[in-house]
């Protein structure tokens, strides 16, 4: 491969349905259950389902607003996949170089994967990325077709 290719991400508006169908009743549930053992006498399992309803909570919004919608300042808006390195374009305008330790990471459904590696200034960074934030199925099969190679 000679050149690097570039894909461009899209807000995936389907898949903010899905996490939202998956989160909100969780949430609910746990937070719901919480208060139930709070005021039940057993404060400690309240706490800790309180623990788990501010988990959630803080995982579902940056899984939506970080990687489905890409609205925060550190989500990628398009992936540069070359022989040596990947490059990264973030919402804020930096610009991201994973040069070493690069690692690929597919998941079973083949929905999503993840990238991993070392920027120019040694920090570790990860990146998820779904299906519905690439342009066409072509574009989303020919990014993973490229990326296999620093599986492991």
């Amino acid at each position: 491969m000679a050149e690097a290719m570039q894909f461009d991400l899209v807000q995936d508006r389907k898949g903010v349905i899905w996490d939202l169908l998956l989160y909100i009743p969780t949430v609910i549930a746990l937070a719901s259950i919480g208060a139930g053992y709070w005021f039940d006498e057993n404060q400690n399992m309240g706490y800790l389902l309180f623990f788990l309803t501010c988990f959630f909570f803080i995982a579902g919004f940056n899984r939506i607003f970080k990687t489905r919608l890409m609205l925060l300042p550190s989500a990628p808006t398009s992936l540069k996949v070359g022989e040596q390195s990947i490059g990264l374009a973030q919402r804020n305008g930096a610009r991201v170089d994973l040069v070493k330790n690069l690692r690929y990471y597919s998941d079973y459904a083949g929905k999503s994967f993840g990238i991993s590696g070392l920027d120019g200034t040694g920090k570790q960074l990860q990146f998820v990325f779904h299906k519905g934030q690439f342009a066409t199925v072509g574009q989303y099969d020919s990014a993973q077709a490229l990326l296999k190679r620093y599986t492991k």
